[in-house]
C-alpha cells in the first residue's frame, strides 16, 4: 500500500475546520476561473452579434461553445466542492453539539458527586433531635411567660353575700362616729386634720367690753 499512495504523512491530523477552510479555498479559485470564462464569453458574444453569417462567424461560435462547455465543468466541480464543505459543515455541528452534551454530562456527574459527599455528612437523627429539643424549650418558654402573665386579682371563689354584708358594717360604724362628734360640739375624727392652723382664737369678753366703749 505505501507503494502505490506513498507513506502516510506524519504530523497532525486535519480537523474538520481545517478540511473545510481548504474546500472553501478551492472553491473561490474555481469562482475566480468562471469569472473569467464568463468575459470571454461576453467578447465572443459581441463579435458574433456584429459578424454575417459565414465561415468566420461559425468558427468563433465553435469556440465560444467549448468555453461554455468549460464553464460548465467548473460549475460543476464547484457544486460538489459545495456539497462537500455543507456535509462537513452539517458534521461539524453534530460534533459541537455532542461536545456540548458530553460537558454538560460531566458537569452533572460532578454535582452529583458533590450533591453525595455533602449530604452524607448530614445527620438525620441528630436533625430530629435537635428539632425535639427546641420544640421543648419553647414550651418551657412559654410556660414562663404564663407565670409572669399571671395575675393577682380576687379568687373567684370569695362570696358576694358576706362582701356586702361587712361594706355595710364599716357604713353603720362611720356613721356612728360621725354622730357622736357632732352631738359633743367637736370635731368629727376624720375632719380633724382638715380643720387649718390659722383660725383665730376666740376674742376675750374684757377686750370686747373696751372695743365698744
Amino acid at each position: 500500500m505505501n507503494r502505490l499512495f506513498g507513506s502516510t504523512p506524519k504530523g497532525p491530523k486535519p480537523t474538520l475546520n481545517s478540511a473545510i477552510g481548504s474546500i472553501d479555498t478551492r472553491i473561490s479559485s474555481v469562482d475566480v476561473k468562471i469569472a473569467s470564462i464568463n468575459t470571454e464569453l461576453q467578447t465572443y458574444q459581441t463579435k458574433m452579434a456584429k459578424m454575417r453569417e459565414g465561415p468566420g462567424k461559425t468558427a468563433l461560435k465553435q469556440k465560444a461553445l467549448k468555453v461554455l462547455q468549460r464553464r460548465k465543468q467548473y460549475e460543476a466541480q464547484r457544486d460538489q466542492l459545495q456539497s462537500q464543505v455543507w456535509n462537513m459543515e452539517q458534521a461539524q455541528t453534530m460534533q459541537d453539539n455532542l461536545a456540548g452534551v458530553m460537558t454538560t454530562v460531566d458537569a452533572m456527574k460532578t454535582t452529583q458527586r458533590e450533591l453525595k459527599k455533602q449530604y452524607g455528612k448530614v445527620d438525620l437523627d441528630k436533625i430530629e433531635r435537635m428539632q425535639d429539643e427546641m420544640a421543648d424549650l419553647l414550651d418551657v418558654g412559654n410556660e414562663i411567660q404564663e407565670t409572669l402573665s399571671r395575675g393577682y386579682e380576687v379568687p373567684d371563689d370569695v362570696d358576694e353575700a358576706e362582701l356586702d354584708a361587712e361594706l355595710e358594717m364599716l357604713g353603720a360604724e362611720m356613721e356612728m362616729e360621725g354622730a357622736g362628734a357632732l352631738d359633743s360640739g367637736g370635731v368629727p375624727d376624720f375632719m380633724k386634720d382638715e380643720v387649718p392652723n390659722f383660725i383665730d382664737e376666740p376674742p376675750e369678753s374684757s377686750k370686747v367690753q373696751e372695743a365698744a366703749r
